[in-house]
């Protein structure tokens, strides 16, 4: 995951995820990654269509979005 993250961030690629919230709601996600460390990633998240933080350990699946979303404006 951390090179995907990497990636991401570097070559602003989005990426499709598969996120477990806090109260154990399956979501899934397409971000585009901002920056992230050991334990967070800051994103733009398509779905809540805002910058979001998630913890890294609540990822069940993370790979490249081939699909044709709309880059945020920023």
């Amino acid at each position: 995951m951390e090179k995907l993250l990497r990636r991401s961030v570097q070559e602003q690629l989005i990426l499709a995820a598969i996120y477990q919230s806090c109260s154990g709601e399956f979501t899934q996600r397409k971000l585009l990654v901002k920056s992230f460390n050991d334990t967070h990633v800051v994103a733009y998240c398509f779905l809540r269509k805002q910058t979001r933080m998630f913890k890294r350990d609540h990822f069940l699946s993370v790979q490249p979005d081939h699909s044709n979303v709309s880059r945020p404006a920023w």
